[in-house]
């Protein structure tokens, strides 16, 4: 409809009927707009270097938005958000809580903390700032017309934020709520399905994905990605014939990108591709998190 604007038309053409009149509550499409405002662009992440990548080689914007598609449909990027409404699934309860909190923290416990924390943010995730106060808003907003379940659900979800926010652990750490953790649960109060969430994160970041691909258009000189990989195994091996050889493969064939990361991304579950087992990587936290 003309008369609406691109949020609250998107909120008609999904939760509209054609046998009632639907009004769009302006709370839950100021919520649309923000959840798309802040997912328009965000550095160089996977998806968006991705689709710079593709450019490079001059391929077509179409076939670079599918690209960035392709990568931004992997959990640990554009599925943060929906895995955070899997963890609170598997916690269940308040009561929980405490023990999910202390699983986080072993090291050698698989739990991961989905939503805290984040790569490059060392402290506060300045969107969830934002998302924060439109998540409280809509649950407010929609009060008891959440479905009794999902309102428990949702008050699980506040609670493991309050109980993270007031764990010394977390605190010393400075390891807040991020952005996919208010996203998730806004998204789920306005009664979006978990499977459309990469959707709704892929129509915000088009934006920036096309901006991004346009400024790469005018980059002089104009060169194909390509980036380095430094062989870090041998200089010199013997060879040895396949039925001799060893069942793991030996950890000095390994390489990795010549890179520079700081942080502890197998406990964040942020892995770089690794080649071999003797692939290493610098460490800085240490706490498991589930970081976009």
């Amino acid at each position: 409809m003309n008369k609406l604007s691109f949020s609250e038309n998107f909120l008609r053409m999904m939760f509209a009927t054609p046998c009632e009149d639907y009004e769009v509550d302006p709370v839950l499409a100021k919520a649309i707009d923000t959840i798309f405002i802040l997912h328009a662009d965000h550095e160089q992440n996977a998806s968006t270097s991705t689709v710079r990548i593709a450019g490079s080689s001059d391929a077509n914007p179409y076939a670079c938005m599918a690209c960035g598609i392709t990568s931004l449909w992997g959990p640990m990027h554009g599925g943060a958000n929906e895995a955070v409404i899997r963890m609170l699934e598997t916690i269940g309860s308040k009561d929980r809580i405490p023990e999910f909190l202390d699983r986080a923290k072993d090291k050698s416990d698989p739990f991961k903390l989905m939503g805290f924390g984040h790569r490059v943010y060392k402290n506060f995730d300045p969107r969830a700032v934002q998302m924060k106060k439109m998540c409280h808003e809509v649950i407010a907003t929609l009060g008891q017309r959440i479905d009794p379940i999902l309102h428990k659900f949702l008050e699980l979800a506040l609670a493991l934020e309050e109980a993270a926010l007031t764990d010394e652990y977390f605190v010393k750490r400075k390891l807040f709520p991020n952005v996919d953790f208010f996203s998730g649960i806004t998204l789920t109060a306005i009664g979006i399905p978990v499977e459309m969430f990469t959707v709704i994160f892929a129509m915000a970041r088009t934006v920036g994905w096309v901006a991004q691909w346009k400024e790469s258009m005018h980059d002089t000189p104009r060169r194909i990605s390509r980036p380095r990989q430094l062989y870090m195994g041998d200089a010199e091996r013997a060879w040895v014939p396949i039925d001799a050889r060893p069942d793991e493969p030996d950890a000095g064939r390994t390489s990795r990108r010549n890179s520079t990361s700081t942080f502890d991304e197998d406990a964040l579950g942020c892995q770089s591709p690794k080649v071999g087992p003797g692939a290493k990587i610098s460490t800085g936290s240490t706490l498991k998190l589930g970081a976009y």
